[in-house]
């Protein structure tokens, strides 16, 4: 991505969803969909969002897991701070996300 591209911004929206906007191709739409979230067909586009009444806790933990797989894949990306699941990092430098217990797979 250069710099300055638009971000892709997952967000709480004005009705309490958790929202995903900005530019989505179609592996940003993929790891999206793997971290819970629905894509709906609207007038204008796209409306991106995780279900509704999961719970703050499972939408944080979804959001943050969404945001997690797309900075991965390298993505310019806003996660709103109120989002983040586990752990709210202590030092300024230390930036490294949690893993959401769901990621996780035990065999």
């Amino acid at each position: 991505m250069t710099p300055g591209a638009e971000r892709i911004r997952i967000t709480r929206g004005r009705g309490g969803q958790i929202e995903a906007t900005g530019p989505l191709d179609p592996l940003a739409a993929s790891l999206l969909r793997r971290a819970g979230f629905l894509t709906f067909p609207t007038l204008s586009g796209q409306w991106v969002r995780l279900p509704f009444d999961m719970g703050g806790e499972w939408e944080n933990e979804h959001a943050s897991w969404a945001a997690d797989m797309l900075t991965a894949a390298r993505y310019p990306l806003t996660l709103d701070p109120a989002l983040r699941a586990g752990p709210q990092p202590t030092a300024p430098g230390n930036t490294r996300p949690a893993t959401p217990a769901s990621a996780v797979r035990h065999r």
